[in-house]
C-alpha cells in the first residue's frame, strides 16, 4: 500500500455578489487577499464554469499559497445568483477572533454541534472552533 501526505490546495467557490463576499472574508474570517487576476472571456477549461464572459478571481486566505489552504472566489460578470447544491457542508475553522469579529459586526452566528457556524453571501458554510487561531510558525 503506498501513502502519501498531501494537503488540499483549495476549493473554488462562484460569488455573485464580490464586495459582499470579499467583506465577509476580511472583515469576518481574517483572511487576505493573496492574488487578483481578470479575463476578458471564458475558460476553455471551464474554470469559472459555463461561462463564455468575463470573469475573475481572487485568492484569498491566511498566508501564501504554496504552504497555506486558500479559497479561490470566482466571479461571473453579469450573473447574479448560482443554485448551490448539497455536496459541499462547509470548512472547519479554529479561531476565536473570528467568532467575535462576526458578533461585533453583528454578523449571524448561529450555535451546531457545539461549534459558531456563520455563512458566506452565498451560502457557503464555516463551522468556528472557539479557540485561538493558530499563527505562523
Amino acid at each position: 500500500m503506498v501513502v502519501k501526505n498531501g494537503r488540499a490546495l483549495h476549493f473554488v467557490f462562484k460569488v455573485a455578489d464580490r464586495a459582499a463576499t470579499a467583506k465577509f472574508y476580511f472583515s469576518i474570517l481574517g483572511m487576505k487577499a493573496l492574488r487578483h487576476e481578470e479575463f476578458q472571456e471564458g475558460c476553455d477549461a471551464a474554470c469559472n464554469g459555463p461561462y463564455d464572459n468575463r470573469w475573475s478571481k481572487t485568492m484569498v486566505g491566511y498566508g501564501p499559497e504554496d504552504n497555506h489552504f486558500v479559497v479561490e472566489l470566482t466571479y461571473n460578470y453579469n450573473v447574479h445568483q448560482y443554485e448551490q447544491g448539497n455536496d459541499f457542508q462547509g470548512i472547519t475553522i479554529r479561531s476565536r477572533e473570528a467568532i467575535a469579529r462576526a458578533k461585533a459586526a453583528n454578523w449571524p452566528v448561529r450555535e451546531e454541534n457545539g461549534l459558531s457556524v456563520v455563512e458566506a453571501p452565498g451560502g457557503y458554510k464555516y463551522y468556528l472552533i472557539d479557540e485561538p487561531q493558530p499563527t505562523d510558525k
